[in-house]
């Protein structure tokens, strides 16, 4: 069942998380739509501009639907994440996709809304629903690279003022975390005071968490152990944090460091244990069989197995 984002959140809303995963290549489109059967969980799958550009837009949307006929019980959408205009209007006009990304937030204020304004008069056209972003995170995404000294908080006040001033259907802030392995320095964490004040201003409004992926310290040490070379200090965002932040609105969190190591996780140890191997469809399916164990603790985690039954799905 595919579905827009607004229409999931609008279950989800306060009770549970949606993982919203970034997708490269056949392995983890596989991996995603099975370990999401399998548990009955709704979820997003996404690509990025990085994405698009590497495996070209056809050719992502031809896996995706696909592992939709493969796969026919589950309840998804597809977003286009961090995207600039040329990435999101070619996603809208060209079918696919039920949710966009307008990333404007390295703008001022007003170009950010003019920007996005026009991104969600377009989409909405089209019955497609528009993330927003206000707040600048730091940290590492594919191309994508701001420094720690440049990033700022999300203000309440301003995120009230955008949302009516936009008409966006959910929007991305920033509370503490960031893209890449190393989201956290010494103990800084989610502010959840900001996540309450914008759920007093808007309530039941959705809210998405960029950068939510956990980077479990042994996956560090297995990349490194297998010939890897990570900082041993990197950190994600505890679950428990993520817990709390799903009760105050944030509906949508974004997985992608996760899958990222996982993968390096895989082929390192396999090439590291079997050298005499070369076949790529055998780590493959070592990829496969890792990223379904992986999407079932994350739906685990989030609230989100078993709730296809809210979208009619058993």
């Amino acid at each position: 069942m595919l579905l827009t984002t607004k229409e999931i959140f609008r279950k989800s809303y306060g009770k549970y998380g949606i993982p919203a995963v970034n997708v490269f290549f056949m392995e983890e489109v596989h991996g995603l739509f099975a370990a999401a059967e399998k548990a009955n969980a709704p979820f997003i799958v996404q690509t990025t501009p990085f994405a698009r550009d590497y495996a070209h837009p056809k050719m992502l949307l031809a896996m995706i639907e696909a592992a939709a006929r493969i796969y026919p019980k589950v309840v998804y959408a597809v977003h286009v994440d961090h995207g600039v205009e040329d990435h999101i209007y070619d996603a809208i006009d060209s079918g696919g996709y039920t949710s966009v990304m307008i990333d404007a937030s390295h703008d001022d204020f007003d170009t950010n809304v003019a920007r996005t304004k026009a991104v969600v008069e377009r989409a909405h056209a089209k019955g497609i629903s528009v993330e927003a972003e206000l707040g600048v995170l730091a940290g590492i995404e594919d191309d994508l690279i701001v420094e720690a000294g440049k990033s700022s908080y999300t203000n309440p006040y301003d995120v009230e003022r955008f949302v009516n001033a936009t008409d966006c259907d959910c929007l991305a802030i920033a509370v503490g975390t960031s893209h890449g392995a190393y989201k956290f320095k010494g103990k800084q964490g989610i502010q959840f005071h900001i996540l309450e004040e914008i759920q007093r201003r808007l309530p039941e409004f959705p809210l998405v968490l960029h950068g939510g992926s956990s980077v479990n310290p042994d996956e560090i040490r297995r990349i490194n152990n297998a010939g890897g070379a990570l900082k041993d200090d990197a950190q994600g965002v505890s679950m428990a944090e993520i817990q709390k932040a799903i009760t105050l609105g944030v509906c949508k969190i974004n997985i992608a460091t996760d899958t990222r190591l996982l993968w390096t996780r895989v082929v390192r140890e396999f090439f590291r244990d079997t050298p005499d191997q070369f076949a790529p469809t055998t780590p493959g399916k070592v990829l496969m069989e890792e990223y379904v164990k992986f999407m079932l603790n994350k739906f685990d985690d989030f609230g989100t197995t078993g709730k296809g039954v809210d979208f009619g799905i058993r």
